[in-house]
C-alpha cells in the first residue's frame, strides 16, 4: 500500500504544468499604439464618445441615423463595436478630495467639502455606480490572411494560434495602411457629432488587462510601461 502511494506522489511530482494561458490569446504583441495578432494582423482601437440620442429632436434623430448609415456604407471592411460596463473606481477622487479638505484654511469651504465627501460616499454605498465606454476595433487584414478556408479558420480557433514574425518593414507597412483605416473612421465619427481618440500603447495594455482580468484589474495596477523590464527568449 505505502508503494502504491510513493508511485502516485512521484507521478505527481513529475507532472509538468500545463500550457500558459498566453498560447491561447490572440494577441502575439502591443507596440507602437497597435495591436499585432499571431496571425500577422494589426488592430487599432478608438475610445468613442457619445451622444443622447433620446434628448435629439426628430429631425436630428434621423439625421444621426442617416449618418450611421453613410458611415457604415463607406467602409469595405469590418469594425468591431464594444461597449464595456464596470464598476467606477472613485477611491483616487475621494483621495483628492481630503487632500484638498486638509489644505484649505476656510471652515466653510471645508466644511463644504466635507460633506460633500459624505455625501459621494453614501451614493457609492447605496449601489453600484457604472460607468460605460464606447471603443470601435479597426482591423488590417492583407489580402493573403483573407485566404483561408473554413478548415483553416477551424483549427486555429481550436488550436494555440502559432506566431506569425512580422519583420519591421512590414509592420510598418500594414501599421501605414492601418493608419489610413483609422483616419475614415474618425472621419465619419466626427460627420455623426462624435468625438474619438485612439489609443496608445500603454492605454491599449490596460484595456486588454482590464478585460482579462475583471477582478483583479482594481487591486493591482498595472506599471507604466516605460517602467517595464521585459527579458527575451520567454
Amino acid at each position: 500500500m505505502a508503494s502504491k502511494r510513493s508511485m502516485q506522489s512521484k507521478k505527481l511530482a513529475k507532472a509538468k504544468p500545463g500550457p500558459p494561458t498566453q498560447r491561447y490569446l490572440d494577441i502575439a504583441e502591443i507596440k507602437e499604439d497597435a495591436v499585432v495578432l499571431k496571425d500577422g494582423t494589426l488592430r487599432s482601437v478608438l475610445m468613442v464618445s457619445s451622444i443622447n440620442f433620446a434628448l435629439k429632436s426628430q429631425d436630428e434623430q434621423q439625421a444621426t441615423v442617416q449618418s450611421y448609415m453613410q458611415f457604415l456604407n463607406g467602409l469595405d471592411y469590418p469594425i468591431q463595436v464594444v461597449i464595456q460596463s464596470r464598476k467606477m473606481n472613485v477611491d483616487a477622487y475621494m483621495q483628492a478630495l481630503t487632500k484638498r479638505e486638509a489644505e484649505i484654511t476656510n471652515e466653510l469651504l471645508k466644511t463644504q467639502i466635507r460633506d460633500y465627501r459624505s455625501f459621494v460616499k453614501e451614493l457609492v454605498e447605496l449601489g453600484e455606480i457604472m460607468q460605460k465606454r464606447f471603443y470601435i476595433v479597426i482591423p488590417y487584414d492583407p489580402a493573403t490572411d483573407k485566404k483561408q478556408n473554413f478548415f483553416t479558420k477551424l483549427s486555429a480557433a481550436v488550436m494555440p494560434a502559432t506566431i506569425v514574425k512580422l519583420n519591421e518593414k512590414k509592420f510598418q507597412d500594414r501599421k501605414y495602411e492601418l493608419a489610413q483605416r483609422v483616419s475614415i473612421v474618425q472621419g465619419g465619427l466626427t460627420s455623426m457629432g462624435l468625438q474619438s481618440a485612439l489609443l496608445d500603447t500603454q492605454s491599449l495594455i490596460e484595456l486588454y488587462y482590464t478585460v482579462y482580468n475583471p477582478d483583479v484589474y482594481d487591486t493591482q495596477k498595472l506599471t507604466d510601461i516605460d517602467k517595464l523590464r521585459v527579458e527575451e527568449g520567454f
